[in-house]
């Protein structure tokens, strides 16, 4: 008997029954950055000046008497998770955390705002659900990246997250796939290919931006090779930040774009109990 059988029979089922039950397999894995304004020192920059993609930055001049907070624009569309601002922070307002289900279907949800304001996900359409039921069929481009986001999603075809369980396969055709789902920065050499790739789909069709770079160009944004990531070169229903994103964040996107999970993530603030999905 070849050992990988005997292994597997030992083994027996391992796929996890999340998101319905079960793990995510991420506990203990670092995820973005919490902010609490609340903690900010006034005249400190130390977070923005460490934060290399520049997702911290120093806000316009405000008006007389408002909070620290409104000095800092924080942007989780461009965090790549290195945790310098955590380190760089001597009053502990950004803090290390869990939290991963950064999902949104509008750009806009991923800046951090004072207060959380409700809003719709009309980037996402209602047919969505209504057109593919419960399947979806991904091609995947790889537009120019380190691979740390492919290496997250070949773990979804692995035992553990077995992504066939929930009805949704990548396919090796634009022509037979229902979304695009586009990892890099999007470089100028591959900007055509994304976009030959692009027009094959049949309509409806939709993209997914996976990975800082592919949501902003991340650290590579506005360089000799790239813009800044897919954004204006095509139309985005999907934002999933993250350098990369786990497995279990590109599932829960996915489940989003169903409509059968909710977005956790309004104006780069997380539902309560939202960062374990």
């Amino acid at each position: 008997m070849p050992l990988w059988t005997w292994y597997g029979l030992k083994q027996g089922k391992v796929s996890t029954n999340w998101p319905k039950a079960g793990e995510d397999g991420q506990a203990g894995v670092l995820g973005m950055p919490r902010f609490d304004p609340t903690k900010c020192e006034d005249g400190c920059r130390r977070c923005a000046d460490a934060c290399l993609p520049g997702a911290i930055s120093m806000a316009q001049a405000r008006e007389a008497g408002s909070s620290a907070a409104a000095r800092l624009e924080v942007d989780y569309g461009r965090c790549v998770v290195c945790q310098m601002c955590v380190e760089s922070c001597p009053r502990g307002a950004f803090a290390t955390s869990e939290d991963w289900a950064f999902g949104t279907s509008r750009r806009e949800d991923l800046l951090w705002a004072e207060a959380i304001a409700s809003s719709e996900g009309t980037a996402v359409r209602n047919e969505i659900r209504r057109t593919f039921g419960r399947s979806l069929h991904i091609r995947h481009v790889d537009s120019g990246s380190c691979n740390g986001c492919e290496s997250e999603l070949q773990a979804l075809n692995n035992p553990y997250y077995n992504l066939h369980r929930l009805g949704i396969f990548f396919t090796a055709s634009p022509r037979f796939a229902d979304l695009l789902l586009v990892t890099g920065a999007v470089t100028y050499a591959l900007r055509g290919p994304l976009l030959e790739a692009y027009g094959a789909m049949a309509e409806p069709r939709f993209v997914m931006a996976v990975g800082t770079c592919a949501v902003s160009g991340g650290v590579a944004a506005g360089g000799y090779s790239c813009g800044r990531g897919l954004e204006g070169v095509l139309p985005i229903n999907m934002y999933l930040p993250g350098c990369p994103p786990n497995p279990a964040a590109i599932i829960h996107g996915l489940l989003m774009l169903l409509q059968r999970m909710p977005q956790r993530l309004k104006h780069g603030q997380l539902t309560a109990g939202a960062d374990r999905a």
